[in-house]
């Protein structure tokens, strides 16, 4: 259990928790499809699809993490830092002829 008590409100913190799980969810499910997507043997349809399928399940667990009994900082570092490195080891893939 946390017992550092924060400046802010509960709701506050609330607000901040579903803002990561929005926002830092969205960003890492979009990283993940993007890192996925040349990495597939298929064409470069069917990686995309196969990619952004692989992302519903990587923003579901970005939600459930966002409201984790963590620390805000590291619940927003632990969705904007994986999200950061998968964007760009995708654009270092597409960028070295793996995909589309």
């Amino acid at each position: 259990m946390n017992t550092r008590t924060s400046s802010f409100s509960p709701a506050l913190r609330l607000l901040s928790r579903v803002a990561a799980a929005v926002l830092g969810g969205y960003a890492l499910a979009s990283a993940a499809a993007g890192f996925l997507a040349p990495l597939l043997p298929a064409g470069p349809p069917g990686a995309a699809l196969g990619g952004m399928q692989f992302s519903f399940a990587v923003y579901t667990v970005a939600v459930i993490w966002a409201f984790a009994p963590v620390s805000l900082p590291r619940a927003w570092a632990g969705l904007l830092l994986p999200a950061v490195v998968l964007a760009g080891l995708g654009l270092a893939l597409r960028g070295a002829g793996g995909g589309a």
